[in-house]
């Protein structure tokens, strides 16, 4: 059911797109249009396609909505965490780090008094 409902959202978004870019710009929003002809000339041709945006948009919403529904109800009602079991068995732990001096960086002392040669 989810997945019927997500192809229906796919493609409802998709003509959603090509709706909204099919239609003429009224503003003349970034230097384009605004002028005559066009695919769609006429008063109610644009009306048309006004009647269209709005039903795939509201589709597109209710599609929305419901996916959201379908996703909640087959949600497990607890977290990833619940799911984990409490004590591992077969768990390795990382040895502890030494106790001491030996955690601070190297000292003078420590270094080699020559570098290794290479040969």
């Amino acid at each position: 059911m989810e997945n019927v409902i997500l192809v229906i959202h796919l493609i409802i978004a998709f003509c959603l797109i090509g709706i909204v870019l099919l239609q003429r710009s009224e503003g003349g929003g970034m230097g384009m249009g605004g002028g005559g002809g066009g695919a769609m000339t006429g008063r109610q041709a644009a009306t048309a396609m006004t009647k269209l945006t709005w039903v795939l948009a509201i589709s597109f919403l209710v599609t929305s909505v419901t996916l959201t529904i379908v996703a909640a109800q087959n949600a497990a009602g607890g977290s990833v965490v619940d799911i984990l079991p409490s004590t591992p068995e077969n768990s390795v732990l990382a040895p502890a780090p030494p106790s001491g001096d030996s955690l601070l960086p190297p000292t003078a002392e420590d270094s080699p008094a020559v570098p290794p040669r290479s040969e």
